[in-house]
């Protein structure tokens, strides 16, 4: 039978090498990085644009600002540039990816702008109101705690 002594000086050494394999990965020095190959990806993704044009072909232009109309279409869009971009050992999105994708935005949706809102101030009757009601609610609340507090010295 070991003395427990024995066994401690192994246990640093076990956890140098388990971190060695989680710094390195399972793989370790055979691990390769892959270049992001641009000119694949900008060859590829027009063919997510051709698709992308031939679905909303199917669209009526006067609801191309209601996204509900093709949501289906340019999730099925999102989806091909990011497998492109993938595929070429592109992270996505990126710059180029972007670019592409912001012409095909400009191509469909340049006209759907959104409508500002114009607001106003509400007529001075609610205005007063809506003022007064917090400011009546606090003097109230402040009477009624020095009230009980005064209240409370004379029963003593």
């Amino acid at each position: 039978m070991e003395a427990p002594g024995c066994r401690r000086p192994q246990l640093p050494v076990l956890l140098l090498w388990v971190n060695g394999l989680m710094t390195l990965g399972f793989a370790g020095a055979r691990q390769q990085t892959n270049l992001c190959n641009e000119s694949l990806m900008l060859e590829k993704l027009p063919a997510c644009g051709k698709s992308f044009e031939e679905m909303m072909k199917k669209v009526d232009s006067k609801k191309w600002c209601n996204l509900t109309e093709f949501i289906m279409y340019y999730d099925n869009f999102t989806q091909c540039t990011e497998r492109e971009a993938n595929n070429a050992s592109c992270f996505w999105p990126n710059p180029l990816a972007e670019g592409f994708i912001t012409g095909i935005h400009k191509q469909f949706f340049s006209n759907c702008t959104s409508e500002k809102v114009h607001w106003e101030d509400p007529p001075d009757e609610i205005l007063v109101t809506l003022i007064l009601i917090p400011v009546m609610l606090t003097c109230a609340m402040i009477t009624l705690v020095v009230w009980c507090s005064k209240r409370s010295d004379i029963l003593v």
